[in-house]
């Protein structure tokens, strides 16, 4: 048994890896290990980097002031929030509904879906994941949803963006397969690759959904509030989604919320019709609090334009990675401050260089086989938009020595 009283996240218990964190500043955790440089943003949430003093004094003068509230409360906070994040919508988000996270998000435009098409199918790729709940598991392409299957009926996956697969096969599934109310894309797919759409794919998915009455939901969970360089990554594209569902960022990593932007033409329907969603902690005031900050810090800082000012230095400093490992090196991609590197290691190698990678101090993805849905690995880099391009050179320098202890 773990020593742990408690259970760790998607893993075997016996022998699991655990963080001891005790703090952090900027784009660095204090941890038992000593003091780590996150390139990681902890799961893609710390947008704005740890310990910052904004968003913990706005939590803590959101509980001296309201620290519960019943679903269905109107206090400051929450609408001040609700329209900030139609601000940053595309013309015509007219609604949002708060949940717990990004998953939840999922699982409740999922039933929005169904309440305002009547339809119960729903379309997404195979290379995605779309989160840990029932329907957002089935929704998802990766590992996580083969143990809880049989999951829930109706959802279908198509090959767009895998290997070999050249734009989108959703028109004619949804000229082929009836019933389908909505179609779940990431925006950009990321813990399942870095998969970056091709241009004029989501104006190709836009007409399709509007040609057989289907929603269209931008997953945001992952690269939302600026990670791409935009504040919502499906804006790369020019096409407008029905619904954004958000999460992670959304509070900075510092409160428990998420939240789906529900455009007009969706939400006129709930004006007679009931919506039947609802949870005990919607829009909780302190992750109201951290998230409304957190919005504003985005801004202030130009955390989102400095995401996309990492771009070339991030994709360069990933393409001196490839050609110091030589053969070992895969593809290599990237958009704002999210930069993807394969690897030609098997789960052993990849053991040894998660290793590696702690002993150096500094966070970043692993990615192994079963989540690339296929043979080797790589590392996804993802650090906080507050980074600077000499902390990043740095946190890449460590990235170096420990792909030299393993591939060297």
């Amino acid at each position: 048994m773990s020593d742990e009283p408690f259970f760790l996240t998607w893993q075997a218990q016996a022998g699991g890896a655990a963080t001891e964190l005790r703090g952090g500043d900027g784009v660095w955790m204090d941890t038992g290990a000593g003091r780590v440089l996150d390139l990681g943003a902890l799961v893609y949430q710390a947008n704005a980097g740890h310990g910052h003093r904004r968003i913990v004094e706005a939590v803590k003068a959101q509980a001296d002031a309201l620290c519960l509230a019943p679903p269905n409360a109107v206090y400051p906070a929450k609408r001040a929030l609700a329209e900030a994040l139609l601000a940053k919508a595309p013309p015509g988000f007219s609604k949002v509904f708060f949940c717990l996270g990004g998953s939840d998000a999922n699982e409740n435009a999922m039933k929005i879906a169904r309440m305002v098409t009547g339809r119960h199918k729903c379309v997404a790729r195979y290379r995605s994941y779309h989160g840990a709940t029932l329907g957002a598991s089935t929704l998802s392409g990766d590992w996580r949803r083969a143990p809880i299957e049989p999951a829930l009926p109706g959802v279908v996956h198509v090959m767009d963006l895998d290997e070999g697969v050249e734009g989108t096969q959703i028109p004619r599934v949804l000229a082929l397969e009836e019933q389908v109310g909505a179609v779940f894309l990431e925006s950009v797919v990321g813990a399942n690759g870095v998969l970056i759409p091709p241009p004029g794919y989501y104006e190709a998915v836009r007409a399709a959904c509007d040609a057989h009455g289907a929603l269209w939901v931008a997953d945001e969970v992952l690269v939302g509030f600026g990670r791409t360089g935009r504040y919502w990554g499906f804006e790369h594209w020019g096409a407008t989604p029905d619904l954004i569902s958000c999460g992670k960022a959304l509070t900075g990593g510092y409160g428990t919320l998420g939240a789906v932007l529900v455009h007009e033409r969706v939400a006129r329907v709930f004006e007679e019709k009931v919506l039947a969603c609802g949870l005990t902690h919607y829009a909780h005031p302190l992750g109201v609090a951290a998230a409304l900050e957190a919005l504003r810090v985005y801004d202030d800082e130009g955390l989102v334009a400095k995401a996309a000012a990492l771009e070339a230095p991030l994709k360069a400093g990933l393409e001196g990675l490839a050609a110091r490992v030589g053969e070992a090196a895969g593809a290599v991609r990237g958009i704002g401050a999210l930069g993807y590197l394969g690897l030609d290691l098997d789960e052993a190698g990849l053991g040894r260089l998660r290793a590696a990678l702690a002993s150096k101090r500094v966070h970043v993805h692993v990615k192994g086989p079963r989540q690339l849905r296929g043979s080797g690995g790589a590392l996804v880099v993802s650090p906080p938009l507050c980074i600077t391009e000499a902390e990043l050179d740095e946190g890449l320098g460590r990235v170096a020595e420990a792909l030299d202890e393993v591939v060297g």
